[in-house]
């Protein structure tokens, strides 16, 4: 008999293993949107709460900031920007369930069903003031193409905030592009990064990456 802990990791591994593809990845999380915020519980993963600290540690007290939570999920991450008394947030998510789950915490103003990627999302250049993310540069979700978007819709001064578990920069294939192409875009003059920081905990079974970076 398994226990709860282990069939959330079996699903953690089902939407997130070597080779899954972007398409197997959100029919997964359509079937567990409803019980996701009961399995993630902070024993498992806290990169909601870490992000959240992070962006507010660099946003200070511009409490009206506007922040969009991309790959936002089920709103977790809004839930703790709104603990820190950020009211002025959007979520960002290709899973319309998921999006569900956050528009009935009532954290966000505007909610857009939308995959990030390298495509133009259906949001104006430098809309907002901060842009955060976690847990989505995993196999079979975000992909370092999505760079460049993230950078278009934060105005210039703006920051972006991303976490990434520690591991997966150098284990997975994708993800061992991903700061050899941040590094990249600030030889471009798009952003300069301002810190690089270890989270401790970030997930049950290891640490992650706090990336901050200024937009230009």
């Amino acid at each position: 008999m398994t226990s709860h802990k282990d069939d959330v990791y079996r699903k953690v591994w089902s939407v997130q293993h070597p080779g899954i593809t972007t398409e197997e990845s959100q029919r997964f999380y359509s079937t567990w949107a409803p019980a996701y915020d009961k399995d993630l519980t902070t024993e498992i993963y806290n990169g909601p709460r870490q992000i959240a600290e992070a962006l507010a540690g660099v946003v200070g007290d511009r409490k009206d900031a506007r922040i969009l939570d991309a790959a936002a999920g089920t709103g977790l991450v809004g839930e703790e920007l709104r603990k820190l008394g950020f009211s002025n947030m959007d979520a960002l998510d290709a899973n319309k369930e998921m999006l569900d789950i956050a528009e009935s915490k009532k954290v966000y103003r505007n909610l857009i069903h939308d995959l990030l990627g390298p495509n133009r999302l259906q949001i104006a250049d430098d809309t907002y003031d901060a842009l955060c993310c976690s847990g989505s540069f995993s196999d079979g979700h975000l992909k370092c193409d999505c760079l460049e978007e993230m950078i278009r819709v934060v105005t210039p001064g703006g920051v972006i905030c991303l976490i990434v578990k520690e591991a997966f920069l150098e284990t997975v294939e994708e993800y061992k592009r991903l700061e050899p192409r941040m590094s990249e875009l600030q030889d471009k003059g798009l952003w300069e990064r301002t810190s690089r920081i270890v989270a401790e905990e970030y997930v049950e079974n290891g640490s992650g990456i706090i990336f901050v970076y200024k937009v230009l």
